[in-house]
């Protein structure tokens, strides 16, 4: 009965509690917990999280029937002691700020928070059947065993490369299993792991033991599902550990969403599941888990629901739980708001089921049904009530006092059409393009276009809404707002947002829309008693972008830092070998004996080492010319001793 993570799919929270299927536990759009009692159909309690708008709830799971043990509920409870085992009370939600909130029926409040052990957002959270422990996985790659009488961690280890995302604790509490992208089974004694699986390639929403028998005898069954994946895949924990692939597959219709089935206790009894699907419908399998099956399953039977209208239209199943026989089902369907609970038997023997149902039928016996502080006048049959937001509530829209002179000899002669109207928003965008245009072109006033806001709203044509929300200008927008009728918020805002799910730049002009809505208009849209459902999908669709929103935000940083160093890697291995011809020579400026003896590089006159140099230099000279004619060696040595007799007069001088 765990709900899949909240980060990996956009799938909402619903669980019905163990055993006696009593309360039905949902987390809406609007961030609150709801529980439904599914023998009154009634609201049995609510809960606000005092942060439930920055740390929305991702995942819940019912902790185990509380036994007698428990003080507090045995001193409220003295005559239904006998009964209390059978009723669920403390209720865990893992929220998206890393915190775990454990919630208690018996009290109608919250029993403590359990915080400190995530950096991230908590993604699924698992309750241990004996022991007061709860385990949670987060997108810290990190599962925290909490010890719930301390409320402080217990044990922490990092479990995967990636998001912990589902968790399963066995039925004899020795085993854990856990899953990013691989699922990994742990000794919880020993925190090792025991085996591992793959087989998955998007991320496990879903893991369920099928069977309780001890993993030593070949006869322990678990089953995955994956976000994405149309498949359940049930795997076999085998004595000599070949148990790499999947043993059965289940196939399905979409990603599975719920999932509810009875374990199978012996190899004669069968595993009984039923799965409901990310497109509404309802699948009933049942198998003998006795090894491998190479050919996936059909369902043995499918449900689907659908209004009573002319034209039917498919109801969404949420959540579905299998009764003591295998013809009863436990199906809660319709909005998560306020869902429908009811008990039907399933003709199994059939493939197909097609339920009728009337929802806003079963809808208003909800309500009418719900226990409420508020008291209801006696109304006579003949009278007509009016309520803001409906029909037969209406204002004039009222213009504004400027320039009225000017506007009545206008309206003297006839009052303009939507078309003329049209036609003058025209004029006014050619006029503002066109330099020179004379004074006494047509303008359209503002409170025209809240006339024309409230023409489209009531006749629903396009063109008109269209001309109208095309402007740019703040302070249009603002005034226009501000001149519609009440009645005209409502649908104003319902026209809002269905023109934000479509292309991106129309979502920008209505952004613009909605914040000049909510600015003017808040007090009347909180005093109205269906707001939560008008506005539920409005929430859940901006909630949903801005979930997207941090994703790709962390995408294009990385991008940025990839792109950035493939150009520098790039830029670096363009760059040519040095030129190592100078680009400036700078010459010193020598005497005329310099010039004529062209050595520019040589020590000055009065250094030794100058003579020195030149008479080695000649030696040089005359060694080679000795080697190429040997005939001139006397003339050479001649001339040497010449030139000696020159240098020692040259120095006693």
């Amino acid at each position: 009965m765990a709900a899949g993570g909240g980060s990996v799919s956009l799938q909402l929270p619903c669980v019905f509690s163990p055993k006696s299927r009593q309360y039905l536990a949902v987390c809406a759009q609007d961030g609150r917990l709801r529980i439904w009692n599914t023998d009154s159909k009634t609201l049995h309690q609510e809960y606000v999280p005092s942060a439930h708008l920055s740390a929305t709830c991702t995942c819940i799971h019912w902790g185990p029937c509380r036994t007698v043990k428990e003080g507090p509920q045995r001193k409220k409870r003295k005559s239904e002691a006998g009964q209390l085992e059978e009723k669920a009370d403390l209720l865990a939600m893992g929220t998206a700020a890393g915190t775990v909130l454990i919630y208690s029926t018996a009290k109608g409040a919250l029993h403590c928070t359990l915080d400190g052990g995530h950096s991230g957002g908590v993604n699924c959270v698992h309750w241990h059947p004996e022991d007061s422990l709860l385990y949670s996985g987060s997108d810290d790659t990190n599962i925290v065993e909490w010890d719930l009488q301390t409320g402080k961690t217990r044990s922490k280890w990092k479990a995967d490369r990636a998001a912990v995302t589902s968790l399963c604790v066995s039925p004899d509490g020795k085993l854990l299993l856990s899953a990013g992208q691989t699922i990994k089974m742990w000794d919880l004694d020993t925190k090792e792991v025991y085996r591992k699986f793959t087989g998955h390639s998007t991320a496990v929403t879903t893991l369920r033991f099928a069977t309780t028998r001890p993993p030593d005898t070949s006869g322990l069954y678990f089953l995955s599902g994956a976000a994405h994946d149309r498949l359940l895949s049930v795997w076999q924990i085998r004595e000599d550990g070949k148990d790499k692939n999947s043993v059965v597959s289940f196939t399905l219709t979409d990603e599975p969403q719920h999932i509810d089935l009875v374990t199978s206790k012996s190899k004669e009894e069968a595993v009984r599941l039923a799965v409901v699907c990310k497109d509404g419908q309802l699948h009933l399998f049942e198998h003998f888990l006795n090894g491998p099956c190479k050919k996936p399953l059909s369902p043995s039977c499918t449900v689907q629901m659908s209004d009573t209208q002319d034209s039917p239209m498919p109801i969404p199943l949420l959540a579905a739980t299998l009764g003591p026989d295998s013809r009863t089902v436990m199906l809660a369907y319709g909005n998560y708001l306020q869902p429908v609970m009811e008990r039907v038997d399933i003709n199994t023997a059939e493939r197909h089921v097609c339920l009728s149902r009337n929802i806003q039928t079963a809808l208003s016996l909800s309500i009418a049904s719900t226990v409420s502080k508020v008291k209801t006048p006696i109304v006579n049959a003949k009278s007509k009530v009016l309520v803001p937001g409906l029909p037969g509530h209406q204002a004039p829209v009222k213009g504004t006092s400027l320039s009225t002179e000017k506007r009545k000899k206008v309206s003297d002669t006839k009052e303009m059409s939507i078309a003329e109207r049209l036609g003058e928003i025209d004029l006014q965008s050619a006029a503002s393009t066109v330099k020179g245009a004379p004074k006494g072109m047509p303008s359209l006033q503002t409170d025209n276009f809240a006339v024309l806001l409230v023409q489209g709203l009531e006749s629903s044509d396009g063109n008109i809404l269209n001309k109208v929300f095309q402007t740019h200008k703040d302070m249009v927008i603002k005034k226009t707002v501000a001149q519609l009728p009440l009645t005209a918020v409502l649908p104003l805002v319902e026209e809002i947002t269905r023109r934000l799910q479509g292309h991106p730049f129309t979502a920008v002009l209505m952004v613009r829309w909605l914040k000049a809505v909510l600015m003017h208009h808040t007090s009347y849209l909180s005093s109205l008693p269906d707001l939560v459902s008008k506005l539920g999908v409005l929430y859940h669709m901006i909630e949903s972008r801005v979930k997207m929103f941090h994703k790709l935000t962390k995408l294009h940083g990385k991008l940025y830092l990839l792109v950035t160093q493939v150009a520098t890697t790039t830029s670096s291995n363009m760059v040519s070998d040095v030129d190592h011809t100078a680009r400036l020579v700078y010459e010193e400026e020598s005497s005329d004996e310099d010039e004529a003896s062209g050595d520019e590089g040589l020590p000055d006159e009065d250094s030794d080492n100058w003579e020195e140099a030149v008479m080695d230099d000649h030696k040089e000279k005359q060694i080679d010319e000795d080697e190429e004619d040997p005939k001139s060696r006397t003339d050479s040595k001649a001339n040497g001793e010449e030139d000696m007799e020159n240098g020692n007069e040259s120095e006693e001088e």
